[in-house]
């Protein structure tokens, strides 16, 4: 038997959740997020897919949302719901047979296994997870984790998702054996861990494609994007990834707390106190957790919509509201932009294993 890698995906599971408490919208475009105001300053943070058909998107702001889709159903976020759904989705997938789970969030795992038919068990699993939850899930299976990750995409049935044998039925593979055929065409940000700005980079460096990627000299890309980065992209581009699933539990690795506010913040002192009292609930958050803070982060989205974050390492981890608060106002003075600021955040970040 081989050793497979399979990635289970969750359909629209924030829009998905809440349809099944609110059957009469299956169908309908619903969107998810802030207090479900459009009114008011917020962003999408999940939309179902009818909505995604008139171009919502996740990170949206609803005022968007709603020009973009006039008749959506704009509904508030629950996400201590969402948690206990999840939490139930990964206990479902950890009584298949032996398997190994290793979560990535609320909504997707790995699973490890052997097995002579990964389509079958791919098949298995989504039904298992129907069964337990009512929620559809795609699973994408492959040879190593990066591969089972992409394949994903291509087993949506979701609009804009990829199109072709085999493609938007739930299940696809992609291994070794059909990656040149699948992905050599495609733009290096279809590569899992390749967004935007890196994409231009290397679209910079006459590199546009998977195949072109795939190709480049991984020393004259260290050279040019460091020592780590340079060749890592190259191995993206041959797919080349974990082969071995984790199973460790899945550990948060943050606390944040953030506030959008209605009108924006003009003076500075205002700002600082604000940043102050999220740092205060983050605080009360992680001694909840039982995990002290060794990182400090802040989120600054200045008016219109222009977010940056800026970072430090406190001298030690603690749970101490004072040290945190202080932590973050530090690094609040690291922004030298005193424009209107429409939201603030907060991130304790804990020590890694």
């Amino acid at each position: 038997m081989g050793y497979w890698v399979l990635h289970v995906d969750l359909d629209q599971f924030i829009a998905a959740v809440e349809i099944l408490r609110r059957p009469e919208l299956a169908g309908a475009p619903v969107v998810v997020g802030g207090a479900g105001d459009p009114t008011q300053r917020a962003v999408v943070a999940t939309a179902s897919y009818p909505a995604r058909e008139h171009g919502v998107r996740s990170g949206m702001p609803l005022r968007t949302a709603a020009r973009r889709c006039p008749d959506a159903v704009f509904l508030p976020a629950d996400n201590a719901h969402y948690e206990e759904v999840s939490e139930e989705v990964m206990a479902t997938l950890r009584r298949i047979p032996d398997v190994v789970v290793e979560v990535m969030g609320w909504d997707e795992a790995f699973l490890g296994v052997e097995t002579d038919d990964p389509e079958s068990l791919a098949r298995e699993v989504r039904a298992a997870v129907l069964a337990a939850t009512r929620l559809s899930c795609t699973v994408g299976i492959g040879d190593n984790l990066l591969r089972a990750k992409l394949a994903t995409e291509f087993g949506k049935a979701s609009p804009g998702s990829e199109r072709g044998p085999g493609m938007g039925t739930g299940v696809f593979c992609l291994t070794a054996a059909n990656w040149e055929e699948v992905m050599a065409e495609r733009p290096t940000q279809a590569l899992w861990g390749i967004g935007t700005k890196t994409a231009r980079k290397l679209a910079d460096r006459g590199l546009t494609t998977v195949r072109e990627l795939a190709a480049a000299d991984p020393g004259v890309l260290a050279a040019d994007l460091g020592p780590s980065m340079g060749p890592w992209y190259v191995q993206l581009g041959r797919g080349i990834g974990r082969t071995r699933v984790e199973g460790t539990p899945w550990v948060r690795r943050s606390r944040s707390r953030e506030t959008t506010f209605q009108e924006n913040i003009t003076v500075w002192d205002d700002v600082r106190t604000e940043v102050a009292a999220l740092a205060r609930r983050v605080a009360r958050d992680i001694t909840v957790d039982g995990r002290p803070a060794a990182r400090v982060a802040v989120k600054v989205r200045f008016a219109p919509f222009s977010t940056y974050t800026r970072s430090a390492t406190l001298d030690a981890p603690t749970y101490d509201g004072d040290r945190i608060e202080a932590g973050a106002l530090r690094v609040l003075e690291l922004f030298t932009s005193r424009r209107p600021v429409r939201l603030l955040g907060v991130r304790a970040e804990f020590e890694q294993p």
